[in-house]
């Protein structure tokens, strides 16, 4: 994330494909043969598998995709900064990227990805833009520049059998925290939960949530206050005192799975299902929402402005957004992502296949998902993991 914000200031210019996104057989055309590499989170192994699926139905096309396994977004963006710098402006070596955030932001400010194609892919038309946050981007207009996959929404996962009546707000954490010390943790800063975890607990603490929809500026200090005196009292209470901190959601879970903390957090609310049916986690437990709400948001592939294979890689983008994918991501023992498409423009035989999936014993319906919290201006997550790593980050 602080490589995102270095990235400001760049000069911008249109990056154009050799052939026209709006001209789809062409696009097909000339996709065939070519290899997309795909620069993506490989932390998880549903997440790797799932890719695995989408290059199968890719190859059905004549696409080769190639999973690049991150562990941090802002390491495809630093690759795809470094060629603009050495004026590698073709056959650059990121195709395609899983991004949102701030890291699309610098990205999209900088003139490094192509564009727009995303409402020019076939699929496009199923899409729901107007109930879900998939045309702006933590507050960013998206423009096409970024075709989004998945949605996403923070929920907590407990195990019911050591934890029935979980807590359901920051204040309720902190006491339960306090009569039951070192059963809960969350991810490392930066990693994106544990920053996620800042977000979501900033936007309850502070008087006015509406601050955060703005870049975070001169009254950063004032805003944030009440965070870092609540994680002031929290930190020592946490797993291992607050000493050391779980690298990724995975890890998280692992500890969970293990018996040493009773609460985690997670941005997918089919996650914790997924994970009971690959026996990592027990039957027991469930998944919740805080009272007054959860953060939302919609993951994204973008592509940059040097790809090698920006048709290739606008077809698998197609293939994300296709109801076949779209089902399979929401299936809770594949990913349990919930889906960008609006069901009421799907063909009958689709939105039938949606209405049929069992969401899973430890998934919550979208009634009861409650109200989504929108996601801050990007400048909020990157100056809180800073601050949040100068104050208790500790060695890996």
């Amino acid at each position: 994330m602080r490589l995102a914000l270095a990235l400001t200031g760049l000069l911008a210019f249109p990056a154009l494909a050799d052939t026209d996104p709006a001209d789809w057989p062409a696009v097909e055309a000339a996709a065939e043969g070519q290899t997309v590499y795909w620069h993506a989170w490989g932390g998880s192994t549903a997440t790797n598998d799932f890719i695995g699926w989408i290059g199968d139905r890719a190859a059905q096309k004549g696409v080769t995709l190639k999973h690049v396994k991150l562990a941090d977004t802002a390491d495809a963006v630093g690759a795809v900064l470094a060629e603009r710098q050495t004026g590698w402006d073709t056959d650059g070596s990121v195709d395609l990227i899983w991004i949102n955030g701030a890291n699309f932001a610098s990205m999209k400010e900088a003139g490094l990805l192509f564009g727009p194609f995303a409402e020019s892919l076939p699929n496009w038309r199923f899409v729901d833009t107007e109930g879900k946050t998939v045309t702006t981007d933590f507050t960013v207009p998206t423009e096409g520049y970024e075709s989004p996959w998945a949605m996403a929404q923070v929920v907590f996962v407990h195990d019911a059998a050591r934890l029935p009546d979980p807590p359901r707000s920051a204040e309720a954490l902190l006491d339960w925290a306090r009569a039951n010390p070192g059963r809960f943790t969350y991810p490392q800063p930066p990693d994106f939960l544990g920053t996620t975890f800042l977000k979501q607990t900033l936007i309850e603490l502070v008087p006015d949530p509406a601050v955060l929809a703005d870049p975070a500026a001169g009254d950063y200090d004032e805003v944030t206050a009440p965070l870092w005196e609540y994680l002031d009292e929290l930190t020592p209470l946490l797993w291992r005192d607050g000493r050391a901190y779980p690298d990724s959601g995975p890890r998280q879970f692992q500890l969970m799975n293990d018996g040493e903390v009773d609460l985690a957090i997670s941005f997918s609310p089919g996650e914790a299902t997924a994970a009971i049916a690959n026996f990592e986690l027990p039957q027991t437990v469930r998944t919740y929402v805080l009272d007054g709400g959860t953060l939302g948001n919609a993951s994204f592939v973008a592509i940059p402005y040097n790809s090698s294979a920006k048709e290739g890689a606008m077809v698998v983008a197609d293939i994300l957004l296709s109801p076949a994918a779209q089902l399979r991501a929401q299936m809770p023992d594949v990913l349990g992502y919930g889906t960008v498409l609006d069901m009421e423009r799907l063909p009958r035989e689709d939105r039938a296949a949606f209405e049929a999936l069992d969401l899973g014993i430890a998934t919550l319906s979208p009634d009861d998902l409650g109200p989504t919290l929108p996601e801050p201006h990007p400048s909020w997550a990157v100056r809180l993991a800073d601050d949040w790593i100068r104050r208790y980050g500790v060695a890996q």
